[in-house]
């Protein structure tokens, strides 16, 4: 019987990578992890530090356990992206759109079905559905990455919303669509945050909309993702279990037990009470997500604080961990509060492995965050993911 753990702590960055500029040139100052720590002097982390985050960023000297970084191998830098990455797949290149361009094909596919659309301002590629939600520009992520679906949940609950997202996914080839929303905002408030950030991209902003917090929930979907390829359903074609706890039960397709959570004190709960209570071989695939909320409200206070939050509970499960198992700590991206935008960065990820069976090693720079998945499908003797190589061998 043996347990593996992934915990990704959301943007947790450690420098940019050398193609930045092609991105967005400001991600190149970016290293979220050294900025949150010369900004936040409460900022304390000596378990992450200790597990490969000093050798990485301090060249401290390497830990007694298996450590490294990756790149990013998928365009700019995402959240919904990254989670497809490491779990073995990388979505093929999808197209860059704003509003602007393609929004009256958007509001036609809409009202074909029933919907009622209407604009609030006539000089906006913003539109209203039903009264209740508000289609636009996604402005968090890259330019033109991610159309979003922003839902006072008192006019549109959620399960009417994601039918209307998965209108918008059919007639868009963008990474992303995103339908979120929350039942303490209102659509006065929502509108009024919708502000144009680039010339000609025009949405909502997210972080002043009200909708993060108790009640938010949130569907992604994604453009070009093969699943099938991926551990999460590998795993469940062969029966094994795997949790998805936090953002993963969003943004990651399984089959498994789901806690779509985003509050990180229940989020460490529930992986600590379903990790005590299984007896079978089973997988965790969890996300802490208030780290990128943090970083997209340019907090770094806050942020720091999840930090630590998440280091202190790691130093008490870690001794815990049953003999035969294993996690994995890393991050999906950056998303540095410091630097003057909200925007994730692309920034390399560290990868951090700790388990009693798990031997000092360093497994270099990883060209591609896959390589996670393919270690755990090679750590429960499954077929091998889509894309990425198994570094199994260099760490047991």
């Amino acid at each position: 019987m043996a347990k593996m753990i992934l915990l990704v702590i959301d943007s947790f960055g450690i420098g940019a990578m050398e193609d930045c500029g092609e991105y967005n040139q400001a991600d190149c100052h970016a290293n979220t992890f050294k900025h949150i720590r010369e900004a936040v002097p409460s900022l304390h982390i000596p378990t992450l530090y200790g597990l490969g985050l000093g050798a990485l960023a301090d060249g401290k000297e390497p830990p007694f356990i298996a450590y490294g970084r990756s790149k990013l191998a998928h365009h700019g830098a995402d959240t919904y992206l990254g989670h497809q990455e490491i779990a073995g797949s990388c979505p093929k290149k999808s197209t860059k759109r704003l509003m602007k361009d393609i929004h009256n094909e958007l509001a036609d596919a809409l009202k074909d079905e029933g919907y009622e659309i209407s604009y609030p301002w006539p000089d906006r590629p913003v539109f209203l559905v039903n009264g209740g939600c508000v289609v636009g520009d996604n402005l968090e992520s890259s330019l033109g990455n991610i159309i979003n679906l922003c839902a006072d949940f008192n006019i549109m609950p959620f399960e009417e919303l994601k039918r209307v997202g998965k209108i918008v996914r059919g007639h868009v080839d963008t990474s992303r669509v995103i339908a979120y929303g929350g039942p303490y905002t209102s659509i006065e408030r929502i509108l009024s945050v919708v502000k144009e950030k680039n010339p000609g991209q025009w949405g909502v902003d997210s972080p002043k909309a009200g909708v993060y917090g108790k009640g938010y929930e949130v569907f992604h979907m994604g453009y070009g993702v093969n699943i099938e390829g991926q551990f999460p359903m590998i795993a469940a074609e062969h029966g094994l279990k795997v949790y998805r706890i936090g953002k993963t039960a969003d943004v990651l397709h399984g089959k498994g037990p789901a806690f779509p959570l985003v509050d990180t004190d229940k989020i460490l709960q529930i992986l600590k009470e379903t990790y005590e209570q299984e007896k079978e071989n089973a997988a965790y695939l969890v996300n802490i997500q208030e780290t990128d909320l943090a970083g997209h409200s340019e907090d770094p206070e806050w942020y720091a604080e999840i930090l630590n939050k998440t280091d202190l509970w790691l130093k008490d499960f870690l001794p815990s961990m049953n003999e035969e198992d294993m996690i994995i700590i890393m991050a999906d991206h950056g998303n540095d509060p410091t630097i003057g935008h909200s925007n994730h960065t692309r920034e390399y990820v560290p990868i951090m492995i700790a388990g009693k069976k798990v031997r000092p090693a360093h497994i270099g720079t990883r060209g591609t965050m896959a390589d996670v998945g393919a270690t755990m499908s090679d750590f429960f003797g499954l077929p091998k993911t889509e894309q990425g190589e198994s570094f199994l061998n260099m760490i047991l």
